[in-house]
C-alpha cells in the first residue's frame, strides 16, 4: 500500500515530493514518513501516542542514519492539531492512519483538518483505512477525490475545495 501511495503522489515525477512538509499522524512505525524523507521531503513530523511506537520510530530513523528533517512527537493527535492551529502551522501532505477500530478518529481528524488553517491551498490529506470502512466524502473544506483499494486496506485522498471546487493546481 505504501508503494501505491507514493506512486500516486509522484505520478511519474520522482522529484514531486522534493522540499515538501509532511505530518504523519498516528505514525505507528513511521514507515510512511520515512519513505517521504527518502523521496526528498524537507520535513516530516511524526505524531504517535503509544510510547512503544514512538521508540520504534526513533529506532527506525537511527537505523537508517536519518538525523535531520524530522520531529517525533509523543502525544494525542487531536490536542496537537489544536496546538498547531494556534501556531498557524501548515503542511503539503498530511497522512493519517489511526488504528482501524478507531473509526471516530478518522471522522474527527478529517473534520478538524477540513475546518482548520493547517492546510495550504494544495495540501493533500491521505487516509489509510479498512476497505470495509468509508471515511467521510467531505469534511469542512476537504473533499475526497480518489479512493484506491488493495487487499483489505484502502487509501482515500482529499484536497481543499475553494468555492465548491477542488484546487485546480493539483493534478493526480
Amino acid at each position: 500500500m505504501r508503494e501505491t501511495l507514493f506512486n500516486v503522489l509522484t505520478a511519474g515525477n520522482p522529484a514531486a515530493l522534493e522540499g515538501s512538509i509532511w505530518a504523519d499522524l498516528y505514525a505507528g512505525t513511521g514507515a510512511v514518513g520515512i519513505e517521504a524523507l527518502s523521496r526528498g521531503a524537507e520535513k516530516v513530523t511524526f505524531v504517535e501516542s503509544a510510547r512503544p511506537a514512538v521508540n520504534l520510530i526513533e529506532s527506525n530513523l537511527r537505523s537508517l542514519a536519518i538525523t535531520t528533517g524530522f520531529e517525533v512527537i509523543a502525544g494525542d493527535v487531536g490536542k496537537l492539531l489544536r496546538k498547531w492551529q494556534g501556531e498557524s502551522a501548515t503542511f503539503d501532505y498530511i497522512f493519517l492512519d489511526p488504528p482501524y477500530r478507531m473509526e471516530n478518529e478518522y471522522r474527527d481528524t478529517l473534520e478538524f483538518l477540513g475546518n482548520s488553517n493547517l492546510l495550504k491551498p494544495a495540501t493533500i490529506v491521505i487516509v489509510e483505512h479498512a476497505k470495509r470502512f468509508d471515511p467521510l466524502e467531505e469534511a469542512g473544506s476537504l473533499k475526497r477525490y480518489r479512493r484506491l483499494e488493495q487487499g483489505d486496506a484502502a487509501l482515500s485522498f482529499y484536497r481543499r475545495q475553494v468555492n465548491g471546487k477542488g484546487d485546480a493546481n493539483v493534478q493526480l
